[in-house]
């Protein structure tokens, strides 16, 4: 088991040299950062100055290992746009970001895992098949759209909920925010957190349903029954244990995806997260924030994958038993 963890931290850490490279290197040609911080007055002299303070003339093997030195330390340089340190920016958005990506992933995972197994054990009910055929919106239409309706019939036409911003928040200890501790925090999430969640929960129903009527006509569920388990025992204790396998790894790759693809909830809903940082850093070409924020978004899903692959010990004792045979 250590000797895994091992292999795969070192795998990790080779990933996120490559992804820092790879933003690096890609945000390097997108444009002059110099352009967007100065003005046309200013000369050309002036310009070449700015750039060897900002160490933008030296080699891009110096200025890449520069980088990675620094990025060790927590340290993503000042912003071209704010001139504020890269990494205090980040901060002041992350629990804004996280706490729409985990309200929006946890209400995926439990609805998702509820809807699916009710629709495999009922297939032919008619609730069932109004359940499928309402999932496919969350399949077919695009999050901006989905976002826009929701805002229209709650925030517009009923008036029930706010339609941008994240509300009032309370300050923890830490600097971390919250707004779950407000009543306006708590109904400014409801609809971006829908919006995000809503592929989501219908990627997971559906595995769900597909995975657990592949395990419902296995032998051993036949064994169970002939045995004379009750159905709650076959469905709970056995079925759906078997079921959560595949439901792990897409789940925990998709609160990956939540956490990186918020951008655009983030922009329906002007939620002031570090998906909609990192819009305003491309529109200025700010380089920094937008390396850091591919960096940042490269390692919460590298732990997710560790975290998933130490998960697989725990609800699959078939690695388990593998892993020692083969040592033996």
């Amino acid at each position: 088991m250590l000797a895994f963890i091992i292999r795969r931290i070192v795998q990790s850490a080779l990933v996120m040299l490559v992804v820092a490279l790879v933003a690096f290197a890609l945000f390097r040609y997108v444009g002059d950062p110099i352009s967007s911080m100065v003005g046309q007055e200013t000369s050309l002299a002036d310009r070449e100055a700015l750039r060897t303070t900002l160490g933008l003339n030296d080699p891009f093997i110096v200025q890449f290992g520069r980088f990675i030195g620094n990025a060790i330390q927590g340290d993503f340089g000042i912003s071209y746009r704010l001139q504020q340190p890269v990494m205090e920016l980040i901060l002041q958005r992350l629990p804004a970001t996280l706490e729409l990506a985990l309200v929006s992933g946890l209400a995926a995972f439990i609805f998702g895992v509820s809807a699916g197994v009710y629709t495999a054990l009922n297939r032919r009910g008619f609730l069932s098949t109004g359940i499928m055929a309402v999932s496919l919106i969350g399949v077919s239409l695009p999050t901006f759209l989905i976002g826009i309706l929701l805002i229209w019939l709650f925030a517009v036409e009923l008036q029930w909920l706010p339609s941008f911003g994240r509300g009032d928040t309370v300050a923890l200890p830490g600097g971390w925010t919250t707004g779950f501790l407000t009543s306006s925090g708590r109904q400014s999430l409801i609809l971006p957190a829908i919006t995000l969640g809503l592929f989501q929960m219908t990627l997971i129903m559906r595995l769900v349903r597909a995975e657990m009527l592949e395990v419902l006509r296995t032998d051993y569920i036949k064994f169970a029954r002939a045995r004379g388990l009750s159905n709650r025992t076959v469905h709970f204790g056995h079925a759906l244990k078997n079921t959560l396998v595949p439901v792990i790894t897409i789940t925990g790759l998709q609160l990956g995806a939540i956490i990186a693809f918020a951008i655009i909830t983030e922009t329906v809903f002007q939620w002031p997260g570090v998906g909609a940082l990192f819009i305003n850093s491309v529109r200025a070409v700010d380089v920094p924030v937008m390396a850091a924020y591919l960096v940042l978004i490269a390692l919460i899903f590298v732990i997710i994958n560790l975290i998933v692959d130490l998960l697989y010990y725990v609800v699959d004792p078939r690695l388990r038993v593998e892993r020692g045979a083969a040592r033996h």
